[in-house]
């Protein structure tokens, strides 16, 4: 669901992620609030600090009355392993929490409760013969040969695919490889650069990133319409935090952290666009 390799829900489910020795259950007394993030990995985390989970851990080192500080590693494959439970002889764990990890993801980290439920988007620009496009239903009651022209951006391997086949319209699917080996690249691109660029008439992406690069690229204008879940095909995914198995007191912490900034929290989604879906399954909220 997030980087090419990760998040985010639509692509942590392709990771393999090799887990490491149990934790210790009595962590050090913390003198900082020590985060796991991806360098480049916006709407999510970048060494700029100006992601979502970013502004998040902010949040939460201020509750804590901690510094912030970062642990960077791309999130590929090992992610986990190289961040959270990495740890040289004689020395200290060097971070200690991941901000985003999808409910039920157990590869070598315990999850806390979920903070958020998102869900894939459409993503097209105004102004290509699909201006009066206002819900997904209308875009797919266009006329047929408009859809069968559409050249439909998504990522390998995600639910986007199903979605494409599900309403005939695979063949219009222009496929990115789910993993990148370039550190450079961000799940952004698709958006910020294909499809404003005229590569792509369209875009099924995991909608944080629908929605943070949607606002950020000016022209053209970019519609955003949330997917809902359907039988048989889901498309909205739950996400929470990840911390080392065996540490109990400090997973309870976060967990009375997301509970108790929750309103921060989903001020900062907003901020970011995200859509986000309701715990009653309902329509998507702007």
């Amino acid at each position: 669901m997030k980087k090419a390799g990760w998040s985010a829900a639509w692509l942590v489910a392709a990771c393999a992620v090799a887990t490491g020795a149990a934790a210790q259950d009595t962590p050090p007394a913390r003198t900082e609030l020590r985060v796991c993030q991806d360098p480049n990995n916006l709407p999510f985390s970048n060494t700029k600090g100006e992601g979502i989970e970013n502004r998040i851990a902010e949040v939460f080192g201020k509750a804590l009355n901690l510094p912030v500080t970062y642990y960077s590693f791309p999130q590929r494959l090992a992610f986990i392993r190289n961040t959270l439970r990495y740890k040289l002889p004689g020395q200290e764990y060097p971070c200690d929490i991941v901000i985003g990890v999808p409910v039920g993801f157990d590869e070598g980290v315990s999850v806390t409760k979920p903070y958020y439920r998102s869900t894939y988007a459409l993503v097209f620009p105004k102004g290509k013969g699909m201006d009066n496009v206002s819900t997904v239903s209308e875009f797919l009651a266009l006329d047929p040969a408009k859809l069968r022209s559409l050249r439909i951006g998504l990522y390998d391997r995600s639910p986007a695919s199903e979605w494409l086949s599900r309403h005939q319209l695979l063949e219009s699917g222009v496929p990115y490889p789910i993993m990148n080996p370039n550190p450079q690249q961000y799940p952004g691109e698709i958006i910020e650069k294909d499809l404003a660029g005229g590569k792509l008439d369209a875009a099924i992406v995991w909608g944080p990133i629908a929605g943070y690069f949607a606002q950020r690229v000016k022209t053209p204008q970019l519609v955003v319409l949330p997917l809902k879940s359907e039988p048989g095909l889901k498309l909205d995914y739950q996400m929470a935090m990840g911390v080392r198995y065996g540490e109990r007191e400090w997973k309870q912490q976060v967990e009375g952290l997301i509970e108790s900034r929750q309103t921060d929290i989903m001020a900062i989604l907003k901020e970011y666009g995200v859509p986000v879906v309701d715990a009653s399954y309902g329509a998507p909220k702007n």
